[in-house]
């Protein structure tokens, strides 16, 4: 009412009050509804917008942290990565590393075999020398006493007598030393 009495006393009071009632406006009811409404307001601003503005507030929290988070994995994952490829680098310089001792390994065996093998062969040829020198030496004295007794033998019919046995020995000895 006192806005009415105020709008009354002004000049424009007059339209006022005609643009009101002209409307239905009850002054009254109107600053009832109008206090009540800011009640309402109130109670919505504390009991709903600053829960549902917190809740929202708590999300674009998760939200950054799931951001963070995911680059942090994908940090991890791109140097989890980095560490195969060199462990994987490692086992493959390793792995050739190994072929590369097998295969000095092999030479070196092969090399070993190879001289054990000469030395037999030297030992074989050798033993087969030292056997055809040894029959060659066994055959010259069965020669020799075969021509001594042939000599002896020859001797014995040219000369139309026996021989004793020390002549016999004089002969074969003055041949092996006439064929030596």
């Amino acid at each position: 009412m006192n806005v009415v009495a105020a709008a009354a006393d002004s000049g424009g009071a007059g339209q006022l009050a005609t643009i009101a009632a002209t409307f239905g406006v009850d002054w009254p009811h109107l600053l009832a509804q109008v206090a009540s409404f800011s009640i309402v307001c109130l109670l919505l601003w504390l009991f709903a917008y600053h829960p549902v503005l917190r809740m929202l507030e708590e999300r674009r929290k998760q939200i950054a942290q799931g951001i963070a988070n995911a680059e942090r994995i994908d940090a991890a994952l791109a140097a989890i990565e980095i560490q195969r490829r060199d462990v994987l680098a490692g086992a493959r310089a390793e792995a050739a590393q190994i072929v590369e001792d097998a295969h000095v390994a092999g030479e070196r065996v092969r090399a070993q075999e190879a001289r054990r093998a000469t030395v037999a062969a030297e030992q074989i040829v050798r033993k087969a020398h030292d056997a055809a020198a040894e029959e060659h030496a066994r055959v010259l004295r069965e020669a020799r006493r075969e021509v001594g007794r042939l000599v002896v033998m020859t001797t014995a019919a040219v000369a139309g007598k026996v021989l004793t046995p020390d002549d016999q020995r004089r002969l074969a000895d003055a041949t092996a030393r006439q064929l030596a």
